[in-house]
């Protein structure tokens, strides 16, 4: 029809697929009936909660299943002038010739996608040799530019590091210029930001939104965090149980989910500012001593090979009251986990005071009598991988039972057994978990037991490190929910460490900004989150994503006007702009020239 627009160009088509994988009972489905497209130069996102089907989809695209899987359907990609491709019916050469260039991967975890043996410049030449393009000097020119073209500074250089040399955000850079190498128009992103700090994430999808708008890149997105969706995405399916059950443009999927599955992913996400006010302390517990006290804190890791130590924790002033939450937040590498370390005794201290439960722990070499083992389990602690904390070779019971086992060794058999069932019972688990292994249970029941180990001994301080960075969002508002409550009713003060400030902004009373080992910024978490006073702060939240497509595209104009401000001479005062927060008051976007105010 004359005038219309142009149809874009369909890169992907996956029709009627079906995967499933061999056991030695029968087969199991993971992927059923699934129909999804992708254009040229669009952004479409698959999400759905672990176990969905959605990396097996992806994975599908480029032949990357493993051998007990059985797939069937169509799977068709466009491979230039061959035209499209059915992978499913491809043999090995065809596959070989398609990745990389009609298709490529990233990867979730770039340190486990790059080889630790070799330079980051000979990994980046590689596809080019597999395909037999270029000369050695020519591909090593193309590594480098490569590296500069995904923000890696002095490429030059860095073409010559490892991996291990890099950091977590760089590495993820130097996988997506892996992808791009061989020019594959269509990058698929298994979770290309999950193991990212929320900072570095931001540079990430900055990244890829400027392989689809400036490259022309087409991206099919791999995602649970609806964050990174509204950010990044032009359409978004939704996969639970194998299947996609609601596709739509991102705008219209968030302003008007159809499917019931979609309203209750989106009513799980904790939307940063919008946390409900947390009930007050009990006024016994606001007038007890500190159950944590820090004064100039400091810990120090020795140096090799005659360097210097290394300060983790430089100067730290903290206090924890009695049932109080706090929220410890920052980048990796910041110094949170070792805090939590240093409370527990677990990490020698190097300077300052630290009294943890009215025990003074002395700067020195890590001693029993500051463990957990030497307060007789006052101390509690939930980890950040529950999976990685049990012994699978017991039970769920046997693991909640063994702080008791140790502790309170006059308990005799039954009444720890009694124990056991009553902790499950609070935390919402049915009684027969306790016959269970871990690995039969759900990342978000097996959380949910890591929390009833650490109240095993009715602690009076809990450590809580990222206790739910690695869970689905429906499961983590379910443990979170449960926390809060038995947190309250119980009564115990509880150091939160995360990276996540919606998170934070729900179960913390006060919240500490640490930065390169030193607390920027302390306070009320209504007051520190909702009117930040240190830069660091405001750029942590504002490269938090939102799960609103409609206000996250507001906030990008309202940092880009800044930015393009910035480089004008005449208007210096301009610069400080970035540092505003359009995340707490949307609807002054309208009335000025994109930027708030503070």
């Amino acid at each position: 029809m004359p005038g219309s627009p142009p149809v874009p160009e369909e890169l992907l088509r996956i029709e009627d697929l079906h995967v499933s994988f061999a056991t030695d009972r029968a087969a199991v489905p993971a992927v059923r009936g699934v129909d999804l497209t992708v254009a040229a130069g669009e952004a479409v996102a698959l999400v759905g909660e672990s176990g969905s089907g959605k990396t097996v989809t992806a994975r599908s695209v480029l032949g990357l299943l493993p051998s007990s899987a059985a797939a069937t359907g169509r799977v068709l990609l466009d491979h230039g002038a061959a035209g499209p491709v059915d992978v499913l019916a491809a043999d090995r050469r065809t596959l070989r010739a398609l990745r990389g260039t009609a298709a490529a991967m990233v990867f979730q975890e770039p340190a486990t996608a790059l080889n630790p043996v070799f330079p980051i410049g000979w990994q980046l030449a590689e596809g080019l040799r597999a395909h037999g393009r270029g000369t050695r000097a020519t591909r090593r020119a193309r590594a480098v530019e490569l590296l500069g073209q995904v923000g890696i500074p002095d490429p030059e250089r860095r073409a010559d590091h490892y991996p291990h040399q890099l950091s977590g955000g760089q590495q993820q850079r130097a996988v997506i210029a892996m992808a791009l190498a061989l020019g594959a128009r269509l990058l698929i992103a298994d979770e290309p930001t999950t193991a990212l700090d929320v900072t570095v994430q931001a540079e990430i999808l900055d990244l890829l939104r400027h392989c689809r708008d400036e490259l022309g890149t087409a991206l099919l997105l791999i995602t649970h965090n609806l964050g990174v969706v509204a950010d990044l995405a032009d359409r978004v399916a939704v996969m639970r149980a194998g299947r996609i059950v609601e596709q739509a443009p991102v705008g219209e999927l968030f302003a008007a989910p159809q499917h019931p599955y979609t309203r209750q992913l989106l009513s799980a996400v904790p939307v940063f500012g919008s946390a409900p006010p947390l009930p007050a302390r009990p006024a016994g517990a606001v007038d007890a001593p500190p159950v944590v006290a820090a004064r100039g804190l400091v810990v120090e890791y020795p140096g090799r090979w005659g360097r210097p130590p290394f300060r983790a924790v430089d100067g730290v002033d903290l206090e924890i009251g009695a049932g109080e939450v706090l929220g410890l937040v920052g980048e990796s590498g910041s110094g949170k986990t070792t805090i939590g370390r240093a409370l527990a005794g677990l990490t020698a201290t190097g300077g300052g005071t630290l009294t943890v439960l009215g025990e003074t722990l002395r700067p020195g070499p890590r001693r029993r009598t500051g463990t957990a083992a030497g307060r007789g389990g006052r101390l509690g602690f939930v980890f950040q991988d529950p999976a990685a904390s049990f012994d699978p070779r017991l039970t769920v019971g046997a693991c909640v039972a063994e702080p008791l086992r140790v502790h309170r060794p006059e308990l005799d058999g039954a009444a720890v057994a009694a124990r056991v069932r009553e902790l499950l019972e609070h935390v919402r688990l049915p009684a027969d978990t306790a016959d269970r292994h871990p690995h039969e249970l759900s990342g978000g029941q097996r959380q949910r037991a890591s929390l009833a180990r650490a109240l095993a001994l009715d602690p009076e301080l809990v450590i809580a490190d990222e206790p739910t960075s690695a869970l689905d969002v429906s499961v983590q508002a379910q443990v979170l929910e449960l926390f809060t409550r038995l947190q309250r009713e119980l009564g115990f003060a509880t150091l939160f460490v995360s990276h996540d400030l919606a998170v934070v902004e729900r179960v913390a009373d006060r919240v500490a900004v640490l930065h390169r080992g030193r607390v920027v910024e302390s306070g009320p978490t209504a007051r520190v989150l909702g009117a930040p006073a240190h830069p660091y702060t405001r750029r942590l939240i504002a490269s938090l994503p939102v799960p609103d497509p409609r206000r996250q595209a507001a906030r990008r104009r309202a940092a880009a006007l800044p930015r393009q401000e910035s480089q004008q001479p005449q208007q210096p005062q301009q610069e400080q702009q970035p540092l505003q927060h359009p995340l707490q008051q949307p609807h002054q976007q309208s009335r000025q020239t994109g930027a708030t105010t503070p």
